[in-house]
C-alpha cells in the first residue's frame, strides 16, 4: 500500500524543461506532477529522448529548474542559490552507467572522495566510514586496490558504496546495469534492492533493463515529457 503523500520525501509540481534545438527550443518536460515516498524503489522507463534522464538531473539538482519546483526533503530546489543546491545535493547518493572512478587513486579513497569538503570528517573517520560503506556492498577485501584491476560489477559495487558514504536518504541511478552483463546486473539490483530496504533509502532509477522491473516497488513510464498513466 503506497504511502501517505504526507510522507513524499520528493514531491514535483508542475515540472517544465525546454532545450534550445537548432533555431527553436523543444520542451522535453511537460508539467510533470509526482511523487517518492520513503524506502521505496521507483523505477522510470521510457525510450530514448522521452525526459527521464533530465527528469533525474532535476531531481539530483544537476540541472537548474525552469518552471515549476521540486521539494527534496523539505527544501525547494526553485529559486535555490548555488550554496544551498550544493547543500542538498550532499544529501544525494549518485549511480552512474559509467562508474566515474579515478583510476589514480585507490578503491578506497574513491568511495570517501564525497568526503573530501566535509568539516565533520577527518582523514582517519572518512577511511573508517569508507571502508564500511565497502563491507555493505561485499567488496571490502579489494579496498586498496586501483579500479583498473576490478571487473564491470565490482566497479559498480565501489560506485554504489560512494554513493552510500553519506548516508543519504535518496539515490538516483542513471542506468546502472547498462554495461553489465546480465548475471552481474541481476546482483547489482539486488544490492540496490537490499540497500533500499535494509537502510530505508529511496532509490529512483532511471533504466532501459526490462529484466530488473521485478525489483520495483513501482514503475513509472514516460514519453515524450509526459507520464503515461
Amino acid at each position: 500500500m503506497m504511502k501517505e503523500k504526507s510522507k513524499a520525501v520528493i514531491s514535483i509540481s508542475g515540472l517544465r524543461h525546454n532545450y534550445t534545438e537548432g533555431d527553436g527550443v523543444k520542451e522535453v518536460l511537460h508539467g510533470i506532477d509526482l511523487d517518492f515516498y520513503g524506502g521505496e524503489i521507483a523505477i522510470i522507463m521510457g525510450p530514448s529522448g522521452s525526459g527521464k534522464s533530465t527528469l533525474l538531473k532535476l531531481i539530483g539538482a544537476q540541472l537548474t529548474i525552469q518552471s515549476g519546483d521540486i521539494v527534496i526533503d523539505g527544501d525547494h530546489l526553485s529559486g535555490a542559490n548555488q550554496s544551498r543546491l550544493r547543500e542538498i545535493r550532499r544529501k544525494i547518493g549518485f549511480i552512474f552507467q559509467s562508474h566515474h572512478l579515478l583510476d589514480s587513486i585507490t578503491v578506497l579513497q574513491n568511495v570517501q572522495l564525497p568526503l573530501a569538503f566535509d568539516k565533520s570528517q577527518n582523514s582517519k573517520s572518512s577511511r573508517e566510514l569508507a571502508y564500511e560503506a565497502l563491507q555493505t556492498v561485499g567488496i571490502a577485501s579489494h579496498a586498496e586496490k586501483k579500479p583498473a584491476h576490478l571487473s564491470g560489477g565490482q566497479k559498480q559495487r565501489v560506485a554504489i558504496a560512494r554513493a552510500l558514504i553519506r548516508k543519504p536518504a535518496i539515490v538516483l541511478a542513471d542506468e546502472p546495469t547498462a554495461s553489465l552483463d546480465e548475471k552481474t546486473g541481476r546482483e547489482v539490483v539486488e544490492l540496490i534492492k537490499k540497500m533500499s530496504k535494509e537502510l530505508g533509502v529511496t532509490v529512483v532509477l532511471v533504466t532501459h533493463d526490462n529484466r530488473i522491473l521485478d525489483i520495483a516497488d513501482r514503475i513509472i513510464r514516460i514519453n515524450d515529457g509526459n507520464l503515461l498513466v
